[in-house]
């Protein structure tokens, strides 16, 4: 029998590159939040269960109802450092978030077509450009909300699915649109707290001030629809 010797230098490489693939598959796998049916692993804002009396599931999209009082949904687990994926489309007009980060510690105050929570948090806006009556590009879809306006953004039409992305990764964040990377930044740096200190948020308390928390889809009272959300940790 040949004998092969394996050099300890080659060898140790190759154990640590599996170690780390391995890691890495572990922290890194796609958790389903919405499939289509379930929305289990999501509930209201305040709240231990769903609002099914705002928030409905019709061919396997899940759907803000217009015209009632409107609660925001979250995540029951809590994410430091995670990508979060999912395809949406609006209405004419319509408008809604994800935030990310959030404590339920502001009172939700429903029926008013926006809930307090915005306040508090920083926000990827997701909005019919063309239907909106608010055109500020740092309000568009893809922007940190009236913080940084996105860059090289394509926009499908209303009606149409967009996929978005957004990653948080040790405070470096990136949002993406439909295969394009449309904002950057870092939370505490120079840069974004002296936009936060030109903006509507530079006087209120605590804005943005955890650094992990529950994933909020906004419910602002118009139609918008969800599908394939999934979420992994990094």
């Amino acid at each position: 029998m040949r004998h092969i010797v394996i050099p300890a230098l080659t060898l140790l490489i190759s154990v640590l590159t599996l170690t780390s693939f391995t890691n890495n598959s572990q922290t890194g796998s796609w958790d389903v939040l919405f499939d289509g049916k379930s929305v289990e692993k999501l509930r209201g804002y305040q709240r231990k269960d769903f609002p099914l009396e705002c928030w409905s599931i019709e061919n396997g999209l899940l759907k803000t109802i217009p015209g009632v009082k409107n609660t925001d949904i979250l995540t029951k687990q809590q994410y430091q450092n995670f990508e979060l994926q999912f395809d949406w489309k609006t209405s004419v007009g319509g408008n809604g978030g994800v935030f990310y980060n959030v404590t339920e510690d502001a009172k939700h105050e429903a029926g008013n077509g926006n809930s307090p929570n915005w306040l508090t948090n920083f926000e990827m806006q997701l909005l019919d450009d063309i239907g909106f009556n608010d055109k500020e590009p740092k309000r568009s879809a893809g922007s940190l909300y009236d913080l940084i306006a996105p860059k090289n953004k394509v926009l499908k039409p209303v009606g149409t699915f967009n996929t978005s992305r957004l990653i948080v990764k040790n405070k470096h964040v990136e949002h993406w649109l439909n295969g394009r990377k449309v904002v950057e930044y870092t939370i505490d740096s120079p840069e974004l707290n002296a936009l936060i200190q030109g903006s509507k948020y530079k006087d209120i308390i605590g804005f943005a001030q955890y650094s992990e928390g529950h994933i909020m889809f906004q419910h602002h009272g118009q139609e918008m629809w969800y599908k394939n959300i999934k979420i992994r940790r990094l």
